[in-house]
């Protein structure tokens, strides 16, 4: 039985009670509960030049580009696809964004989503938006609104959908 003078623990921490006259306190720090949401993009056979673009663009820096080639099933996939992307990481800051290729005749285009990217100076949203644009297709044009100093939508070379916001 757990003695009575004992408390509820606080949060971040919890107890393990081994008797009723030890216990155990355990921390849980709050990035050992965090929870982290990721953008995960799947190309048509795209994906490594897709993410070599991000990392040079954005000043990422490619953590994981596995391919199918080099994973343990390599022999059971098809031999045109030993080249092409698993699974691939980037982080950009604290920002995660992952990805990796399907088949063409799974792969389906990018659509009900933008990835969003947010910036503190409006000159590092000019250069981000423009640097992403290249060679893709302006939704709406880097701009003043009544929410952000600089807000802008596009669709990059490999069909995936941006928004850029600077407030």
């Amino acid at each position: 039985m757990v003695d009575a003078a004992l408390q509820k623990p606080e949060a971040g921490a919890c107890w393990i009670i081994m008797d009723s006259a030890r216990f155990l306190e355990l921390s849980i720090t709050p990035k050992e509960r965090s929870m982290q949401l990721n953008p995960y993009l799947i190309f048509n056979g795209q994906c490594e030049a897709a993410f070599k673009f991000y990392e040079e663009r954005l000043g990422g820096k490619i953590l994981v580009m596995l391919t199918h080639g080099s994973s343990p099933m390599a022999e059971q996939g098809l031999p045109e696809w030993r080249n092409k992307i698993m699974h691939a990481r980037l982080t950009v800051g604290d920002a995660v964004l992952m990805g990796s290729d399907s088949p063409p005749d799974h792969h389906e285009e990018m659509k009900g989503f933008y990835v969003a990217l947010n910036t503190e100076a409006p000159a590092d949203a000019e250069r981000i938006f423009h640097a992403l644009a290249e060679n893709g297709t302006v939704r709406m044009p880097l701009q003043e609104t009544f929410w952000a100093a600089r807000f802008g939508m596009l669709v990059d070379q490999f069909g995936v959908p941006w928004m850029i916001n600077c407030e």
